[in-house]
Parts: structure tokens; sequence; C-alpha cells
């Protein structure tokens, strides 16, 4: 489904990415790990065309998407969490699900919102709040319903743990984990190494731009750097 093959991205003369190589299957779930600095979310940004990588190809369903604006992909099926949530924080809960469904009809956008909407129930309960009033962890689950309304094939999250306590990090990855069981195949990033491990199918380790490691669940949690360098 998405398939990145030797990327390189600049910020002027400092290299944040190089070499970077990631394959996502359609119906997977991958992480991807790394220290705060590491290129995490400037991998997401590269793949969403928010950044125009130097040097390598980004492939979605088989087609070149490098450079390809952010609501073209949009419109091929993925979509971005961004780091931070990026709520609109005087509107109300409901009108930023809406604003998701930019490219629906009215009529469109108010079902997609009801269907987005349904596995996270406080969503609902709290409907015409606005959402700054909501906790982080609500915040969170609001921003990816508000992805969820294009209905993409595949889902990237950057730091879906960032800020969290550990209950709500735990509640969070719940919901990520019902969209893939549902169907949506993931790309998440996180410094949350334990969970983003525990979460997915396969991970890599980044580190200052580079990919260190890959594997299994399983594999990286018997990893022995990745034990003394990200669990502890």
């Amino acid at each position: 489904m998405l398939n990145i093959k030797n990327l390189a991205t600049y910020y002027g003369q400092i290299c944040a990415l190089e070499k970077i190589n990631i394959n996502v299957k359609e119906g997977e779930a991958v992480s991807v790990i790394g220290a705060n600095g590491a290129g995490k979310s400037t991998l997401l940004k590269s793949i969403m065309g928010e950044v125009r990588p130097r040097n390598g190809t980004i492939t979605l369903d088989g087609k070149p998407i490098n450079n390809t604006r952010t609501y073209k992909l949009v419109g091929r099926g993925m979509t971005l969490v961004p780091e931070g949530r990026q709520v609109f924080p005087y509107l109300s809960v409901w009108d930023n699900l809406l604003l998701g469904g930019y490219t629906l009809s009215l009529k469109e956008r108010n079902n997609m919102a009801e269907e987005s909407s349904a596995p996270f129930p406080i969503l609902r309960e709290r409907k015409n709040q606005m959402a700054g009033l909501l906790s982080g962890g609500e915040q969170q689950m609001l921003a990816i319903a508000r992805a969820m309304m294009t209905k993409p094939k595949i889902l990237l999250l950057d730091e879906p743990s960032m800020g969290l306590s550990p209950k709500l990090v735990y509640e969070v990855y719940e919901k990520i984990d019902e969209l893939h069981q549902n169907g949506t195949t993931i790309l998440l990033v996180d410094q949350n190494a334990e969970m983003a491990i525990n979460f997915c199918d396969r991970a890599y380790v980044l580190m200052a731009g580079r990919l260190v490691s890959e594997g299994t669940k399983e594999e990286l949690m018997n990893s022995k750097v990745v034990q003394a360098s990200y669990l502890g």
C-alpha cells in the first residue's frame, strides 16, 4: 500500500532523514519509534507533502506521490492526525468533526460525523461543547474522529500519546486499535515505545534520521538494543 524507498529530507543543509525504507501493507498496523528529534514528524510530513524530500520515492497503491499536495492525498485515501491534536478550541466538538469532511456535501458531512464519532461515545455526549474544554485524551479522540471523516484507507498518526496520562494513553491506543481491527491501515510514530510496539504488527526504530532496526512486535520487544534505549 505505502512504500518508501531511499527517502532523504533536508531542512536547508541539515539532513533530517536519510536512506529511509519503510513498507506498510494493506491492513497492517506499523509503528515508528524514536526519541524526540529523531525525525519521526519529518517522516510523516514528507509522506503528506508538507515538506519536500530531496531524494527517494514514496508510492501509495503503486503510484508515486512525491510532492503531491496534501489535499490530493486526502482524496486518495490517506489522512494525518497531527502532533498536538490541533483541534479548533472555540468551535464545538461537532463543528470540528464537520470541518474534517470539507470535501463532502453538508448532508454527507453530518452522516459521516455520526459514523466517525461512533467509536467515541464521549464525543457524542459533548457534541455541543467547545473542543477546548475537552481533556487532552478527548481532544486526541476528536482529532482521530475528524481524520476519519474522509474514510481513509490509511491513517497516519503523529505522537498520539503526547501529553497524556498513562490511563488516557491506554484509552487512545484502544480506540486506534479498534479502527485497525475494523480495517483501517495504520502508520503511527510515537516516543512511547512500549505502547507503540505492543500495538503494531511491525515497527521501525528511527535514530538521528536513520533507521537502525526493524522487526515484528515480538522481535523488537526482545531486542536488547530496544530494551536498553527505549523500554528502560
